[in-house]
């Protein structure tokens, strides 16, 4: 089904709402583990993304230990990956800038692990594709899962081509879902969302999302909606509208597409989410 905005998104939005006797211990502790060497971007695009989409806390467990802080986000806690987990957080995100290290591995083996609610992209997703045991895990897990694999990943997942997945997206985010016992986002034009029963197609976005680090913007948007009490299937849904949305505006102003960074665009998903707050709130 496609996603509606008013009908499918604004009650789930009215959750984001936050009363005047509030604290940030309400919106979630997350964690963000990848940033391998060469990768640290990545961890802190999705970092910063979930700050800004309203997460209260953020730990980025980097495995390039080097960088000891975020000079233009300073509100991210940075640690090593192999402390992450000790920092008790109420949710985790893991795979940008993961790598395929053996110490990716063994950290993602502990994500899978976990009681955590859990968003999976980028190199979890081709660790998961490599290793049985972790798709075994996956099937084991009682907290939710999303992955959110572009068609080239979830090619890997699948065992099949790329051409394959794209020429039946709709039956491969099915195949995903019911495979991996969890959410699924699988990314491109006119994104599809599922769960084990049920499919969305979203229909917001544009080219201008073709540019690197966009995916995990949009990792990091999920876990923030996740970690402030949207279901997975919400705040999947949710995020992919959100981000669509917001590069459709600027589209507007930029017909040709071209240059949208995804350091800009977890700005103007913010924007995006308060005007759909306030419209909420116009139809309460």
């Amino acid at each position: 089904m496609t996603i509606r905005p008013s009908s499918d998104l604004l009650p789930a939005l009215q959750q984001l709402i936050r009363p005047i006797d509030s604290h940030k211990g309400l919106y979630g502790s997350v964690a963000i583990l990848g940033g391998a060497t060469g990768m640290i971007g990545a961890a802190l695009l999705a970092g910063r993304a979930a700050l800004h989409l309203g997460a209260g806390k953020i730990w980025v467990g980097l495995l390039d230990e080097r960088l000891l802080v975020d000079p233009t986000q300073p509100e991210l806690m940075i640690v090593a990956a192999n402390q992450l987990l000790t920092q008790k957080p109420s949710h985790l995100l893991i795979g940008p800038g993961l790598g395929q290290s053996k110490q990716a591995i063994e950290l993602l083996h502990s994500g899978l692990m976990s009681s955590l609610p859990l968003v999976l992209d980028a190199d979890a997703l081709n660790l998961i594709a490599q290793e049985a045991e972790f798709k075994s895990l996956l099937h084991t897990r009682a907290a939710e899962t999303i992955i959110t694999p572009h068609p080239a990943e979830a090619a890997r997942l699948l065992q099949c081509p790329t051409k394959a997945v794209q020429a039946q997206r709709e039956q491969a985010v099915k195949t995903l879902s019911k495979d991996f016992f969890c959410h699924t986002i699988l990314k491109g034009s006119n994104t599809l969302i599922a769960n084990q029963h049920e499919v969305w197609i979203n229909t917001s976005g544009n080219s201008a999302l073709s540019s690197a680090g966009q995916g995990d913007i949009l990792s990091g948007i999920v876990l923030a909606l996740l970690a402030q009490g949207l279901s997975a299937i919400q705040a999947s849904c949710c995020a992919a509208y959100l981000h669509g949305s917001a590069a459709d505006s600027w589209r507007k102003k930029h017909p040709n597409g071209i240059g949208l960074t995804a350091s800009e665009t977890f700005l103007l998903v913010r924007e995006e989410l308060n005007l759909q707050l306030n419209l909420s709130q116009e139809h309460c």
